[in-house]
């Protein structure tokens, strides 16, 4: 195969694998001498609070990446180079110090991401060096899929349709590794391995205890697991208390799996008339969908899709903040939303519908602007995704592409009874209301004194009473987003 370059190096960051990642595959094929790095950004990893998952996970699986490098090379010294510190200056200064011609990388699609890859790209070229980016993180980048006036979709159903036809024309097919023997040994300077948590400032979270799979090995076997129930995933994805979603949320994020993989696994399955495959794949969709709004629209990463709604008055002051805290906490006296704050606090993970109720809940029921929760769902999610988290608090809003009206108000008492209807994810993480029946224990409230005094309970003291009325709060919002109506 013919090369392009002498030497190259691979800049990893949502693609932590070395099966079917774009980037590593095109330097392989490019170049004589292929270096891989990954950096520790102190600019993103700065604000983030000492114990964070994520950053563990990225640690964990950049483990996996480092020897399966080396398992790949016939070079004894091969492997991966991890530094700490800003990627925008350590980028340039390794392409330098390893005198490659070129640094190959997956593109992102974030405000910022973008922002830093421009920056590098200058000080590169600055340097006779390019740096080259490969769609690796979705399937269909941003002006990919376009309507037939050449326009982004701006409704998910039909942008479906167009993504399919396009799949149809267009597979995309995962690929093995070229040529692993160019991978180069590290320089000695570099032959250290990846950094403990504590040498980057950091200290271990509950990932170990809670067994979340890391890496492209943890990928691997979840995704074999789940292939053997997608069929279902359509019966089984709504509820809970059930093992239904894939859970390869965070590894999607952070590139220990390949969306090619996920795709190729789902596509044919969906044209065989699977409906469990059909719905995953469109779940699938919807992620690229979300990539696709944030490229070609970036003004939502701040305000709404729709400018009429960033006209709607949130509740503001110490109410606002107080109603919040509850909300975060998970003491709204409303059990499923409790229970699902609960679960993502105390594991970084919320169901799909538990993210669609307690964000309703926050924006419709308490009056508080969606993006006081989207930044929460932000510091607290393990596979927290900017356009995915926006596009999903942007839909509860109903400020959004394609959100749900804004009269749609879930109420949480049905959600409950429809989707966890014996309570056992409300038993499991509110144990305090294990004893109630299963009619009560989705509103305590209304429970019988001898029932609440036969599970040991007392309302506003082990658990709150609800800090507000469906049924007023419902009209307070459609009161709040009637000036929407008015601008329409």
């Amino acid at each position: 195969m013919h090369t392009q370059y002498a030497s190259g190096l691979v800049w990893f960051r949502r693609d932590l694998r070395t099966y079917d990642n774009t980037a590593l595959n095109t330097a392989l094929q490019l170049c004589k001498r292929v270096y891989c790095a990954f950096v520790f950004d102190t600019d993103i990893l700065a604000p983030l609070p000492r114990q964070d998952r994520r950053v563990e996970f990225i640690r964990e699986s950049l483990v996996e990446v480092d020897a399966s490098l080396r398992a790949l090379s016939t070079e004894p010294h091969a492997g991966l180079i991890v530094v700490h510190g800003r990627a925008e200056e350590d980028i340039p200064r390794l392409a330098q110090t390893l005198d490659v011609q070129v640094v190959f990388a997956g593109q992102d699609y974030e405000p910022q991401a973008n922002a830093r890859d421009e920056s590098v790209a200058r000080t590169l070229a600055n340097a006779g060096k390019a740096l080259l980016r490969h769609k690796d993180h979705v399937i269909f980048e941003a002006r990919e899929v376009l309507t037939q006036m050449g326009k982004p979709y701006g409704v998910f159903t039909p942008y479906m349709r167009a993504w399919l036809a396009r799949l149809a024309l267009h597979p995309t097919p995962d690929v093995s590794l070229a040529s692993p023997q160019r991978l180069a040994p590290r320089p000695e300077a570099y032959r250290t391995p990846v950094p403990n948590l504590t040498d980057i400032g950091f200290v271990p979270s509950n990932l170990q205890a809670l067994k979340i799979p890391t890496g492209e090995g943890g990928a691997q076997k979840l995704l074999g697991d789940f292939a053997t129930r997608m069929e279902r995933y359509e019966q089984t994805r709504n509820f809970p208390a059930i093992k239904g979603p894939s859970y390869l949320s965070v590894h999607l994020r952070f590139g220990t799996v390949s969306i090619r993989q996920l795709v190729n696994l789902a596509y044919p399955r969906h044209l065989q008339g699977d409906e469990g495959a059909s719905t995953w794949l469109g779940e699938l969709v919807w992620r690229d969908f979300y990539a696709q709004i944030l490229a070609n629209f970036p003004h939502v990463a701040a305000s709404a899709f729709k400018p009429e709604y960033d006209q709607i008055a949130w509740e503001e002051g110490p109410q606002a903040e107080t109603l919040f805290s509850a909300w975060c906490a998970g003491q709204t006296g409303y059990p499923l939303v409790d229970a699902a704050m609960a679960q993502l606090n105390q594991t970084g993970y919320m169901h799909n519908r538990l993210r669609m109720v307690t964000g309703s809940f926050l924006v419709k029921h308490l009056g508080v602007d969606w993006r006081w929760g989207e930044r929460y769902f932000a510091q607290t999610l393990n596979d927290f995704d900017l356009s995915a988290n926006n596009g999903g608090w942007q839909w509860v809003s109903s400020s959004g592409c394609d959100a749900q009206p804004y009269f749609r108000i879930f109420n949480p008492i049905a959600q409950s009874e429809k989707f966890d209807a014996e309570g056992k994810f409300i038993r499991r993480y509110l144990p305090q209301l294990a004893k109630l029946s299963p009619k009560a224990i989705h509103a305590p409230w209304i429970a019988k004194p001898l029932e609440l005094a036969e599970a040991g309970l007392t309302l506003g003291k082990d658990y709150p009473l609800p800090i507000v009325d469906h049924a007023k709060a419902r009209a307070r919002t459609l009161l709040r987003y009637g000036v929407v109506k008015k601008l329409a």
